[in-house]
């Protein structure tokens, strides 16, 4: 019963996930796809660069919204369907890793999405609100001082991993499918941003309000 419940669970956070707001809302508002404007990808900061403001703002939210909601949905499967075997499995963060799954490869968009940094922080503020508050903060400080997104992008995911396994092993917390989950969140957050982090070291990296 807790397989099933963890694969209806995971299957509903993929579909959810899966469900593009950058494309979406490009469509509406210009006719275009926003995969093929700007850097190519499926997300608000190339809604930014491409469309403006607004449109990258409400963006941002829906993404970020989209994982505060499958993790919440996992809850919701644990409290009314309780057992410890569900909570030893933990639920939410399946849910939340096929939340970015879903982002990153949308099945509705051919599996070409976005690279999962606004999923992944809703999913991480609603696994651990104050680790996720940290690492929000020193994101967009590293962003705010740089001036580059994907930097931020990319040291926030690596610190939260740090510090949520550090957590964990001091308070004697260790799941490993939870462990597990997080460390494949940031690696694709690292991976999504590889043509980023080779720009970084070339020094050809766009800054935020930079146009393509």
């Amino acid at each position: 019963m807790a397989v099933l419940t963890a694969v209806i669970a995971g299957v509903l956070s993929y579909l959810i996930g899966s469900v593009n707001f950058s494309i979406i809302l490009s469509k509406m508002i210009s006719g275009e796809d926003i995969r093929k404007s700007g850097s190519g990808n499926a997300g608000a900061t190339n809604m930014l660069r491409t469309l403006g403001k607004a449109p990258a703002a409400a963006t941002l939210i829906l993404d970020v919204l989209k994982g505060v909601a499958c993790v919440v949905l996992a809850k919701v499967f644990v409290s009314r369907a309780g057992g410890a075997e569900l909570e030893n499995i933990c639920l939410p963060y399946i849910a939340g890793l096929c939340a970015v799954l879903g982002h990153n490869f949308p099945i509705y968009f051919g599996f070409k999405g976005g690279k999962g940094v606004a999923t992944s922080l809703g999913v991480v503020m609603t696994l651990d609100w104050k680790i996720g508050l940290i690492v929000m903060v020193a994101s967009l400080a590293i962003m705010a001082a740089t001036r580059y997104v994907s930097l931020g992008s990319v040291l926030g995911s690596v610190m939260f991993v740090i510090i949520k396994l550090i957590k964990d092993f001091v308070t004697g917390d260790i799941q490993p499918v939870g462990m597990i989950c997080i460390i494949i969140m940031g690696a694709l957050i690292v991976i999504r941003h590889r043509a980023n982090i080779k720009r970084l070291l070339n020094g050809t990296e766009n800054k935020l309000g930079s146009k393509r």
